[in-house]
């Protein structure tokens, strides 16, 4: 898998413009859990996701976490590069949930380019209303949906994601995701489990009635 056939609007570019994202480009292979960017402060550059797998969040003031978006092969984190965006104030923390491969344009080549290209300007405005879709949606989540509906959910998506239903997850990390306490969730897993919908081991979370899971996710 090339560049070229990740960046959705490269055709509509001049061959001076691919020159220059090219030759300004760099590979990054990074591990599971590594800090890719850090906050409004940090410019770290516009992310295309090779392989693997991301995750941006977001931080309260007591140092909580919650999951706004993921980002999987061929997607592009642009809150990294917000910087080229002066009216964008938006601290979201970048990091590796698997091993993955990825490329970084720097910011100011990007922006640089937005100036020039009509079409590269028009897919960044998409992609950024794209993701405060994303982010309203969460806060709807947070604001209208119960922990149990939204820790159902996630144990349904997670699954999807994994491509199985013996997910190796802890309660911390679940925590995490859901900006929430780790004894919420262990309290809402051992109903689940009174239940019968999952069992817990140590360490892993195994999902034993999805239609349940999805019944409560619909409630």
């Amino acid at each position: 898998m090339d560049f070229q056939s990740c960046f959705p609007v490269w055709n509509q570019l001049s061959a001076a413009q691919q020159e220059r994202i090219l030759g300004s480009l760099s590979e990054r292979s990074v591990k599971k859990g590594a800090l890719l960017h850090n906050g409004g402060a940090d410019c770290t550059g516009l992310l295309v996701v090779r392989s693997g797998q991301l995750r941006a969040y977001i931080l309260s003031e007591e140092g909580r976490e919650i999951t706004i978006y993921r980002l999987f092969d061929r997607d592009i984190c642009l809150f990294s590069a917000s910087c080229v965006m002066r009216s964008v104030q938006f601290d979201v923390t970048v990091a590796a949930e698997k091993d993955t491969d990825l490329w970084v344009i720097p910011a100011e080549v990007y922006r640089q380019l937005m100036e020039e290209s009509a079409p590269l300007a028009n897919y960044t405005n998409e992609l950024m209303a794209g993701r405060f879709s994303e982010v309203m949606w969460l806060v709807e989540q947070v604001m209208w949906r119960s922990m149990d509906q939204r820790i159902a959910s996630f144990l349904l998506e997670e699954a999807a994601i994994e491509g199985t239903n013996r997910l190796a997850i802890t309660h911390e990390t679940i925590a995490n995701h859901l900006g929430t306490h780790r004894e919420v969730v262990t309290r809402m897993l051992r109903y689940f489990r009174s239940e019968g919908m999952v069992e817990l081991s140590r360490g892993v979370v195994e999902l034993t009635d999805e239609a349940k899971l999805k019944a409560l996710q619909r409630a």
